[in-house]
């Protein structure tokens, strides 16, 4: 991804494919798939480009993922958009599900309650956000997202209730 801040600001990105992705369902457990993805063996899903994630880590049950704010994510009042940490919490908590499912088992965010405590600007430095799976059983999960500044201050936080079912591969 390159941009600019310049006069007149721009921002070019690319991505891969996501059927690549999607082939895959069902196929690898979600800790499989998630640390595919970080060995480059998987492409990263686009929405981690379309925002500049980066540095996830993932291990059965917790996901880290960091995000350096860009004057691209603020709203109109000069703070990032309170979409943007959405995503970023719903990422976390997610993939945090997904890292406990065995092949065969997907999942899909029923719910996100999000509790922004504190503005994020560019001057809030690299976003560090965990999240971490709190109950698992066979048709729902829950799981928290928290997300901290440079300095370690908690700026939010989010419960995801997840819903698990099968998922049965493509030929």
């Amino acid at each position: 991804m390159t941009q600019t801040q310049d006069q007149v600001r721009t921002r070019t990105f690319s991505w891969s494919d996501p059927a690549e992705n999607a082939a895959q369902l069902g196929r690898r457990s979600g800790l499989e798939t998630l640390r595919s993805m970080l060995a480059g063996e998987l492409p990263p899903p686009p929405v981690m480009h379309l925002l500049g994630m980066s540095r996830m880590t993932a291990d059965e049950g917790r996901v880290t993922v960091e995000l350096v704010p860009q004057e691209f994510h603020y709203n109109p009042l000069g703070s990032v958009h309170g979409g943007v940490i959405s995503t970023l919490l719903d990422t976390a908590a997610g993939c945090a599900v997904h890292s406990t499912l065995p092949a065969g088992v997907g999942y899909t965010s029923l719910d996100l309650n999000v509790k922004f405590l504190r503005p994020v600007t560019v001057d809030s430095g690299t976003l560090r956000c965990e999240g971490t799976v709190l109950q698992s059983g066979r048709r729902t999960a829950l799981a928290e997202a928290r997300l901290l500044d440079a300095r370690d201050r908690l700026v939010a936080h989010a419960t995801s209730s997840c819903l698990l079912f099968p998922i049965t591969p493509q030929p």
